[in-house]
């Protein structure tokens, strides 16, 4: 069998690391994947084990690290951890982007000049069918964080994730519009589906996906090891483990060979629809 670099460098196993930084988050969306909201338990990775995987993820031959959450920015810790790991590996966030404050964004200053991006989410360009599944003032927060964050030369991407069919052709027009006159070109816009999973399920929203139709990408929270940062999805205050690979996370190379031994001859490429890019 080849080993977790060999298997990246061939393209049968992605060549990103994810972490579930927390769960906990300011807003409760209609669709989130881990039932996250103000007050959940926060079951946060320590920032020491955040820079282990990410040093042990290169040692590995990953190439890049995801950070997602809940909303990671409601640790206070992350902006100094994520510079840190963005030394070792390029990084990815994931962020609701209403948090950035003038005092956030003064912590975010340790971050310049780091192969660094923030992907955040934007679902409409009408404000109100935007906050209708995302949160009062979502919109407003969003569209004035973007451009103080590109400032400050950090990278963004906007996420705009709906059911088929949501968003119409004039929507996304007027949609790509607007993330242009922030600042975000067209390459860092991505549409994706909602997935059938967490409290997209209370809402009956979102499209079910087999394991094989979702990238083999490692995903590391304070539950254990996934397939995917769709895997470690939380439902009735219960996570889910139908994609779990191990509970052991510690040392990283355990979860790495078994989610390699279970990818195994897997065709890659085309078979993959779906992923949080």
């Amino acid at each position: 069998m080849s080993t977790v670099a060999e298997a990246i460098a061939a393209g049968e196993l992605p060549g990103r690391v994810w972490m579930y930084a927390n769960y906990n988050c300011n807003l409760a969306c209609s669709y989130c994947l881990t039932e996250s909201a103000p007050g959940v338990p926060k079951r946060a990775l320590p920032a020491d084990d955040m820079l282990r995987i990410a040093t042990e993820a290169a040692a590995l031959g990953y190439t890049n690290v995801g950070v997602t959450g809940g909303e990671p920015f409601l640790l206070g810790h992350l902006p100094t951890t994520l510079a840190s790991i963005a030394d070792v590996l390029p990084t990815f966030v994931l962020t609701n982007g209403t948090l950035f404050n003038d005092t956030r964004l003064a912590k975010l200053d340790v971050l310049a000049g780091k192969d660094i991006a923030f992907q955040i989410s934007l679902d409409s360009p009408d404000p109100d069918v935007n906050d209708e599944m995302r949160g009062p003032d979502n919109f407003a927060k969003v569209v004035d964080a973007i451009p103080r964050l590109i400032e400050r030369g950090i990278r963004v991407r906007i996420a705009t994730t709906g059911e088929p069919g949501r968003l119409s052709a004039d929507d996304h027009a007027r949609l790509c519009e607007l993330h242009r006159s922030l600042g975000v070109p067209d390459e860092d816009h991505i549409v994706r589906p909602i997935v059938r999973r967490g409290r997209a399920l209370d809402f009956d929203m979102g499209t079910t996906f087999l394991p094989e139709e979702i990238p083999a990408e490692l995903c590391i929270s304070a539950d254990g090891a996934f397939w995917s940062p769709f895997g470690p999805t939380v439902w009735n205050g219960r996570v889910d483990t139908d994609l779990l690979v191990s509970r052991q996370t510690n040392p990283l190379s355990v979860p790495a060979n078994l989610l390699l031994r279970a990818v195994g001859g897997r065709p890659h490429g085309d078979d993959v629809v779906i992923g949080i890019r």
